[in-house]
């Protein structure tokens, strides 16, 4: 197999030790879509379904390595950031971002909070997760995180919506609508590593060569399939439940 017919995808994100999510739902994610995954690891988190009990920012000098020994060697031809954890963090991925002679689609999931409440974003990163998005192809924030971030003339893509009983996912381009995709609310409990998979899914499947509305609709629709899967068979853990990423295969 020469190198052109490998697709490599990139995360930029924290470990999460319960495996829902984080570094380890995009790879699972990754894996799922036929995409060989790469990892750029910006903090360990002690985690589980129920909480956050530490989180340890690694060195950003280890997270600039990290970048640069991918870069230099692979093909990368998807980038998937996640949680940043800080804004010095944020800076490097910027700087080195913008150093690559060719510069891959960029997905950007400004996780800010967990799903069990706990801040996973310091107040400098804010500012500094805003100045990523104009490196951005999509940035992919969930309502609360967009009120936070502020208007863009990017791509977005807010997820969640505020209908009662009711999930509404809103894409936006140059700052009008472009769709919105709207369904039934899956349980009572947020599910842990939602944010995560769906960024990764799109990043798989512009990898693959979909457009961007296909890519979305696409990760939509096997995101919305994993949660049914997990309210109908339970999840692991004893807090919100993760989901199963080999249990159910993505649309084509």
């Amino acid at each position: 197999m020469s190198t052109t017919d490998w697709r490599v995808a990139l995360t930029i994100a924290g470990s999460d030790s319960g495996g829902g999510a984080g570094i380890q739902a995009d790879l699972k994610t990754f894996a799922a879509h036929g995409v060989f995954g790469m990892s750029a690891i910006t903090a360990i988190t002690a985690q589980n379904s129920q909480g956050v009990t530490r989180i340890e920012l690694l060195d950003p000098t280890v997270l600039e390595a990290q970048l640069r020994a991918v870069f230099d060697d692979f093909p990368v031809g998807v980038v998937k950031i996640g949680m940043l954890g800080s804004g010095v963090h944020a800076e490097v991925v910027g700087t080195v971002l913008s150093a690559q002679r060719w510069l891959p689609p960029v997905i950007l999931d400004p996780v800010m909070v967990a799903s069990t409440g706990h801040r996973l974003l310091t107040d400098d990163g804010v500012r500094a997760v805003r100045a990523l998005l104009p490196l951005a192809t999509l940035a992919t924030p969930n309502r609360e995180e967009a009120e936070v971030l502020g208007p863009s003339d990017g791509s977005l893509l807010v997820t969640g919506g505020d209908g009662v009983g009711t999930v509404e996912d809103v894409w936006s381009a140059g700052g009008s609508v472009r769709r919105i995709w709207r369904g039934p609310r899956i349980g009572v409990r947020p599910f842990h590593g939602t944010g995560c998979t769906l960024a990764s899914a799109i990043a798989a499947r512009l990898l693959r060569g979909e457009e961007q509305e296909a890519a979305i609709d696409g990760s939509i629709r096997w995101v919305r399939a994993l949660i049914s899967h997990a309210h109908l068979h339970g999840g692991i853990g004893h807090g919100n439940p993760s989901l199963a990423h080999a249990a159910v295969a993505p649309p084509p």
